[in-house]
């Protein structure tokens, strides 16, 4: 038996109890992970160099990216960070065409290295921590459990960071908005207040309320 034979029989024990590994954790797994199981980089390096595995970003790999729709990526590799903007306009079906990307309300002390992926294309909008606690709901989103602001508090965040926002996709988004016959005006104003938008939603939204 040749030690190339035996090498490679070694490779392929290792990459099977890799990717059975990464089953297990639900499909991706972060390097730190694969290091306690006693996989070093170098191992790490050889699989993805060679298609085994597919590194998604700087210390986050799965088997096949094509497992996987973008929304549970995006589930997966940001848990903490909150759908916003247009993302969030289009998940309520308050859009008519799925806009590009994904816009995401993150803690402004959270690593922007954590955004350097080729795919999905993510726009992190950074944001104080403790408006990241409140108005906060999960949906079920493109097949994952997602963290979106609820409707009204998304509408307050529309109108405070329009500029960041297509002009036709903010007025498509707060149009629908003021057509959803559960709209919950009070709570608006509630968000409105915390936000200051309160003369946004009355200039911009209250004549048709």
């Amino acid at each position: 038996m040749s030690d190339s034979y035996v090498v490679n029989e070694k490779r392929e024990l290792i990459l099977d109890r890799v990717k059975e590994f990464i089953d297990q954790h639900g499909g991706v797994v972060r390097k730190k992970q694969l290091n306690e199981l006693g996989i070093d980089y170098r191992r790490i390096l050889d699989f993805v160099e060679k298609g085994d595995l597919v590194r998604i970003k700087n210390g986050y790999y799965t088997i096949r990216i094509s497992d996987f729709t973008e929304e549970e990526l995006i589930a997966k590799l940001f848990p903490d960070c909150v759908l916003n903007l247009d993302t969030a306009l289009y998940a309520y079906g308050y859009l008519e065409n799925r806009p590009f990307g994904f816009k995401l309300s993150v803690d402004k002390n959270t690593s922007k290295s954590r955004f350097r992926l080729d795919y999905p294309q993510v726009t992190p909008l950074y944001a104080e921590p403790e408006t990241l606690e409140t108005g906060v709901t999960v949906i079920a989103y493109g097949g994952a459990q997602m963290k979106i602001f609820e409707k009204e508090r998304l509408v307050c965040e529309c109108l405070k960071y329009e500029d960041k926002m297509e002009r036709e996709l903010f007025k498509e988004g707060l149009l629908a908005y003021i057509r959803d016959p559960k709209k919950d005006v009070a709570r608006l104003m509630k968000y409105a207040r915390e936000r200051k938008v309160v003369k946004k939603v009355q200039t911009m939204i209250g004549v048709w309320l």
